[in-house]
């Protein structure tokens, strides 16, 4: 071993320790180490940097906004709306929720497929009067399973692809990963959706399921305007739709004025307004279910390049300057562009007009209108936004447009005809000009933090690729197993890998065992193709832990599961990804 091998595994190792260690933020460990790489002089100083610049960092960022996009504008409510039911038996809830899950995170980012049905699969358990632990965990291990069908769904096929273009001169295309994953993915699922459930403990989150979001109820009013189907229904027949989403029909408005009782059996005309009761989040969903439209929605159309709107929650202090008055003597809408949809006041229900009724101090108000003016006009309005309670406005009305766009680069990519990070940017240009993100989710979809670590650790890899510390790493595992066959050395290289991504974040994972893999391949006298697609697959396989994949992170909380939870499913389930996918990858990528 050189004097610079030595260093450069030490660096590593240190990084390794305080990743898994955890009390830093990974970002700073990376980068941290990639500024003492510069000083020893392991990596130039036209190179520190180059990662930034690298064609898997520019993918993922654009990945990450793009599937923001798909998300504002409806078209992953689309699909995932008709899973939703407390009805069906727990392995049909968990298998349907599974399958829709791996085919968002096929073509979205798998953490983002799991942060929309995470609340759906929440509001189902607790209309079951279940624990929603039996169901999270399964779900989260199929968006990750899911994420393996393509190139975009998840970072480590990326970061396999452009290693692949850098060492051999092609990248993999689209769906290159397919085959092996969907293997995986099929298998995976059923596992998790007719055993792995019985695995977890059935123990509910401490406290109860709803949130402190979903304790403040507001009355609230929606309007039928032209082309919704809700026109020409009796008020009764919205009732199903709105128990689904946990909202109560209080009334409707016409001309003006507010009709007797609860209206029940009134039909619904164009512009009437139906009064409802609920959390913003289930009215937004019952909103789109009916096809109603927020009251006064209809003066912030103008046109597809409309900004995004948002929902905002404030509380009205003692002094300010709503206190005593409505929305209506302030002109809140016609001066200000910002409609005030709903108030909350300690589960109380009104007679008024929402925009007529008078505020008092304590009250927690529903803004609606423009990103860009809410701020200022809670700030005229003397209230306080609450912190973490804003909700965005899903634009329904562009969710073809954006299933287009999407669809539209992802054929120019795999036809060959735009470089696949051109075509993203493209569709994320497209998003930004019709308004289905805004500046400020542009980067804000971002995960800065995980940019950083990849931009970080590429020139590192580089340096330990290129002072044979890989090549000594795969030499020590093809000495280990002198004499096994390539497929039993095949499956070492998986389960070395896979338990690095348990302990490590499967971007490092994979940046530290491409090379390896590669390495292997070269030492034996075979493709190497085989070794990188069971890295790629290894690498996205952590199941045993909560910190091995951002998915188990985030469901931890409202699972309420502890550390020692995951492996009772995970470890099964890493042991069948071994079994089903070197078979897999043996069959589609012969040695």
């Amino acid at each position: 071993m050189t004097t610079d091998q030595s260093f450069l595994f030490a660096l590593f190792g240190l990084v390794f320790i305080l990743l898994i260690w955890g009390r830093i933020r990974y970002d700073l460990v990376a980068f941290g180490a990639l500024v003492i790489a510069v000083i020893a002089g392991f990596v130039t100083p036209d190179d520190a940097f180059s990662g930034f610049g690298h064609p898997a960092v520019v993918i993922i960022g654009l990945v990450l906004i793009v599937s923001r996009g798909l998300m504002n504008s409806g078209a992953v409510e689309m699909i995932s709306g008709v899973v939703l039911s407390s009805n069906r038996p727990l392995p049909l809830h968990i298998g349907i929720m599974s399958v829709v899950g791996a085919a968002l995170s096929a073509i979205i980012n798998n953490v983002a497929a799991l942060a929309l049905l995470m609340s759906l699969d929440l509001e189902a358990a607790e209309k079951a009067k279940r624990a929603a632990a039996l169901s999270l965990m399964p779900l989260s291990f199929a968006t990750i399973l899911g994420g393996m069908i393509t190139l975009i769904g998840t970072p480590p096929n990326i970061v396999i692809a452009q290693y692949r273009e850098r060492v051999l001169g092609e990248s993999y295309g689209m769906f290159d990963f397919a085959p092996v994953g969907l293997c995986v993915a099929f298998a995976g699922i059923l596992f998790v959706a007719l055993i792995g459930w019985r695995l977890i403990p059935n123990r509910e989150r401490p406290g109860s399921i709803r949130t402190a979001e979903d304790t403040d109820l507001f009355v609230a009013e929606a309007q039928a305007l032209e082309n919704s189907s809700s026109i020409g229904l009796k008020v009764t027949e919205l009732y199903p739709q709105a128990r689904e989403h946990d909202i109560t029909v209080l009334g409707l408005v016409r001309r003006g004025k507010r009709l007797p009782g609860f209206a029940r059996y009134e039909v619904i005309r164009k512009d009437d307004h139906i009064v409802l009761e609920g959390n913003p989040k289930s009215i937004e969903a019952f909103l789109g279910s009916a096809q109603l439209d927020f009251a006064g929605k209809d003066k912030y159309e103008a046109g597809l390049t409309s900004s995004s709107l948002k929902l905002t929650e404030a509380i009205v202090p003692d002094g300010a300057r709503i206190s005593g008055r409505s929305s209506y003597s302030l002109r809140l809408l016609s001066r200000h562009g910002v409609t005030l949809l709903g108030v909350s006041r300690q589960g109380k229900r009104f007679r008024d007009r929402v925009r007529k009724l008078t505020v008092k101090p304590g009250d927690v108000l529903l803004l609606l209108g423009p990103e860009d003016r809410l701020a200022d006009i809670t700030n005229w309005l003397g209230v306080l936004p609450l912190a973490e309670r804003q909700h965005s406005v899903i634009q329904r009305k562009k969710a073809t447009l954006a299933i287009g766009l999407f669809l539209g680069a992802i054929a120019l990519s795999v036809a060959g005809l735009l470089y696949l990070p051109i075509a993203l940017a493209g569709c994320v240009i497209g998003f930004s000009a019709l308004g289905i993100v805004s500046g400020r989710e542009v980067y804000e979809s971002v995960e800065w933090k995980v940019i950083v670590l990849l931009a970080s650790l590429i020139p590192l890899g580089i340096a330990l690729e290129n002072s044979g510390g890989t090549k000594l790493i795969a030499e020590l595992i093809v000495s280990q197993t002198a004499g096994w066959p390539n497929w039993a050395i095949l499956t070492v290289l998986i389960m070395i890998t896979m338990t690095l991504s348990d302990f490590l974040n499967n971007v490092a994972t994979a940046l530290i065992a491409a090379p390896i893999g590669l390495d292997v391949a070269n030492a034996i006298g075979v493709s190497p193709d085989p070794f990188l697609m069971g890295v790629a697959v290894a690498a996205s396989c952590a199941f045993l832990t909560p910190i091995g994949h951002k998915n188990n992170t985030i469901i931890m909380g409202p699972g309420g599961y502890r550390f020692g939870d995951y492996w009772r499913m995970g470890l099964p389930l890493e042991i069948l990804v071994v079994i089903i996918s070197v078979p897999s990858i043996l069959f589609f990528w012969p040695l």
